[in-house]
């Protein structure tokens, strides 16, 4: 490596012919210092006889840098430098070690000879240019740059940085710092021949840049590995600093003990050979973790969930059918076709003990027994009971599970489910499956496709287990109010059994045997304090309720019981037989009426059925004429069906005028406004066609319809009665509110079978499938 030296002159002169010595991976500048080690046997005599003589030299660089014992003229640079030696040290082995100052730089013009050595005829060389405000500038730069790089090599003296800082040549400034940088030969050769002092400190510039990237880059790369480094060595010894401590505190490592405890959880699991190698791959991994790492508690809840789930514990099934029915019948009153399957469920296994579970929908109003019925059922199987809502659910991993990637990952609420309930095979509800969502997190109907499929359900796989688990033996019960929005595939794969809602008589036979019991013992009542006779719950479901369930007429009867406490609490009274006369105290006034007598005693009014979701109801048709020209006004938040069916309605009348005795220039001189109240709610369906026909043809022919008379159909213009759905619901709501004759299409005469017997004894029926018969039963005659 190159020393820098005082700036001083070297008065020494510079003979026409010097003995030149070939440098093979060195290149010195004038005013450096240069250690050399010479070994060919002609540069040793060359050295030699330098040495009797001045100790002048001229040192040039090999083009192709190889190292030989003779060189050719032509294998030299023709630029070069004038050296004195300062320091000659001959070694055992015939070599000599020279410590050499360079002085000028030099062109050789002609080599002499090049025996014994090498002899040139050279030329001294003067630097060009001169000192100015850019020379000034990039100087400047240099010595920055330098003092950057000698901040950076650990093998540079730190004095080399304030030594740079002191030279003003820029010549010998550029030469010191090119001298000094590592550099290739070939590189160091470039500066050495450039003599235009602007142009040499260009170079330079290029040279310190490059060299300081590549400083800058290697400190940057070994101080993250030295981060790294240092961060492993402090946990390390934080580590053994807390094993130490915990020896001394007589507290042992619970790591070898955890890993043993879950060896045996997985040996006694009895999971399946998928999920035991999936066990023991991460069991593996965990004993390789400190128990401190974050990796170690996501792998022990892993296992933790492989080992807890019951992949082989099951309940023994109670296949008593007798003592099933007696259970059913106890916790529930009527729902004969849910009961009838069960029962039919149950036969099956005891004929078939590997048939595969049923996959259930019960579809009704609220307030109908649906999950209670659920819970009944598993009592009756001698299974474990477990539910979860879906109601509002729109995340596709809330049925699957979240994938082990992400933070706080769990399974599904199927598999939490499942372990919840330590069996394999218990009764698992999902109610509201009809209030399913979905968004940009997926579709949870759409993975429920596999959890019902018998056909696919042996082998479901939740996304944080990620091993397949057999679902085929749970017993799957959905819930829905409305089936008309659970995706038809999801649909396909449930047997739907309709709870359709419940008479008068039923619900005061329910009230009896199990919502006034319930409501008396929560209230903190016994039964020789009060007494609810059936009159009282009579008034509660015709004044204070209307719905198909059962609900808001057990609330009422909370409200009754609430103020029986009151005054047994109060001591006003020790026992009180609530009269339906005495119901007003309590909940104050009727809230529901029957309007079905008042709202029909004028021509053009009209009782139709409706369906809804929450049951079936009533539904008025009012209309009325004025002086106009065939204007026609339809009011009360009507659906396009709806309207629809009052244009085909009115048109069918206009074509039979004749026939019903209108005259041929009535609507021609008449507007007709027809209005449905309760404007507020909106309401659609072709169901109301006859009652728009009856309303119209009333109004018309100015004859009344029949007071207590409902009907339901869709018409068409040819004058035909069509079938139409909901008839068990728009029944219960017509027999609720004291109809006492329906009116319905013939082909929906099949669906009476589903009707209570208390429902057909009160009601006379009417099923007809033309327009002209619906007016002939449901006018009255003039």
């Amino acid at each position: 490596m190159s020393k820098t030296i005082q700036q001083e002159k070297i008065k020494t002169e510079l003979p026409d012919i010097i003995p030149v010595l070939p440098l093979f991976d060195a290149v010195l500048f004038p005013k450096m210092m240069l250690p050399l080690m010479v070994m060919q046997g002609e540069s040793i005599q060359l050295v030699d006889e330098v040495m009797t003589k001045d100790r002048i030299i001229g040192l040039v660089v090999s083009r192709d840098g190889k190292p030989r014992d003779s060189h050719d003229f032509s294998q030299l640079h023709n630029i070069g430098t004038s050296a004195l030696i300062l320091k000659m040290a001959k070694t055992e082995e015939n070599r000599s070690q020279l410590l050499v100052q360079g002085m000028n730089r030099f062109k050789i013009n002609e080599f002499v000879n090049d025996r014994p050595y090498l002899r040139a005829k050279v030329e001294l060389l003067e630097d060009a240019g001169k000192s100015d405000k850019e020379t000034d500038a990039m100087m400047s730069n240099i010595v920055s740059l330098f003092n950057r790089i000698v901040s950076l090599s650990p093998g540079l003296p730190k004095e080399i940085g304030p030594m740079a800082n002191s030279i003003n040549e820029p010549g010998t400034l550029a030469d010191m710092v090119a001298s000094t940088i590592n550099a290739s030969p070939e590189e160091k050769q470039i500066v050495l021949e450039l003599f235009d002092l602007k142009y040499r400190l260009k170079e330079v510039t290029r040279l310190v840049n490059y060299q300081l990237e590549i400083l800058e880059l290697g400190n940057k790369i070994q101080t993250q590995v030295k981060g790294d480094m240092d961060k492993r060595q402090r946990e390390y010894y934080l580590r053994e600093q807390l094993k130490a401590i915990k020896e001394e505190l007589g507290e042992t490592d619970d790591a070898p003990v955890e890993i043993d405890e879950y060896r045996t959880k997985i040996e006694e699991s009895e999971m399946p050979e998928e999920a035991r190698t999936e066990a023991d791959r991460e069991l593996k991994r965990l004993s390789r973790m400190h128990p401190s790492s974050s990796e170690y508690t996501v792998a022990s809840t892993y296992i933790d969930w492989l080992t807890a789930i019951p992949w082989n514990k099951q309940t023994e099934d109670s296949l008593e059918i007798k003592k099933a029915r007696k259970i059913l019948d106890r916790d529930h009153y009527g729902l004969e076709k849910a009961k009838k399957r069960i029962i039919e469920y149950l036969a099956v296994r005891r004929l078939n003990p590997d048939s595969k579970g049923p996959i259930l929908c019960f579809a009704g109003p609220p307030g109908t027994g649906k999950t209670s019925l659920g819970r009944s059922i598993a009592n009756a199987l001698g299974r474990k009971f477990i539910r979860i809502s879906l109601g509002g659910v729109r995340d596709e991993a809330e049925i699957r599970g979240h994938r082990r990637t992400y933070v706080g990952a769990l399974p599904g609420r199927i598999i939490q489910g499942i372990r919840r309930a330590e069996t394999n095979n218990p009764v698992f509800m999902m109610d509201e499956i009809d209030k399913v969502g979905s968004d940009f997190r997926g579709d949870p109907s759409s993975a429920l496709l596999e959890v019902l499929d018998p056909e696919q359900n042996f082998s479901f796989s939740d996304h944080y287990l990620d091993v397949p688990f057999d679902l085929s033996k749970v017993m799957f019960i959905m819930t829905a109010n409305i089936i008309d929005t659970i995706p038809p595939a999801l649909r396909d794969r449930m047997e739907v059994l309709q709870l359709l809602g419940y008479t008068a008589d039923e619900k005061i036979k329910i009230a009896k045997r199990y919502l006034i019991p319930r409501q008396r013992k929560e209230n903190g009542l016994k039964s020789d304090q009060i007494v609810i006779n059936g009159g009282t719950v009579k008034k509660l479901i015709s004044g204070y309720t209307r719905e198909a369930g059962l609900r808001n007429l057990e609330r009422q009867i909370a409200g009754i019981c609430r103020g029986v406490a009151t005054k047994v609490a109060e001591g006003d009274a020790k026992f009180v037989r609530v009269k339906a006369a005495d119901v007003s105290k309590y909940l104050g006034q009727i809230r529901f009426t029957s309007e079905a007598v008042e709202r029909t005693i004028l021509p053009g009014i009209a009782i139709g059925l409706a369906w809804t979701p929450s049951g079936g109801e009533i539904l008025f048709i009012e209309a009325t004429s004025m002086k106009g020209k065939k204007g026609l006004t339809l009011t009360g938040h009507l659906g396009n069906v709806m309207k629809e069916s009052v244009a085909a309605a009115l048109s069918f009348i206009r074509s039979n005028s004749s026939m019903l005795g209108i005259d041929d220039d009535y609507f021609d001189q008449h507007d007709i406004h027809v209005h449905v109240p309760a404007g507020a709610i909106p309401k659609d369906g072709p169901s109301a066609g006859v009652t728009m026909l009856c309303a119209l043809t009333s109004l018309v022919t100015d004859r009344k319809v029949k007071k207590k008379l409902a009907m339901t159909g869709e018409i068409t213009l040819r004058g035909q009665v069509l079938p139409v759905g909901g008839i068990k619901e728009k029944l219960l709501a017509a027999h609720r509110a004291g109809i006492q004759t329906v009116v319905m299409p013939l082909r929906n005469k099949k669906d009476m079978e589903d009707i209570p017997e208390k429902i057909s004894q009160d009601i006379a029926f009417h099923f007809v499938d033309k327009m002209i018969d619906v007016l002939k039963i449901a006018l009255e005659k003039k």
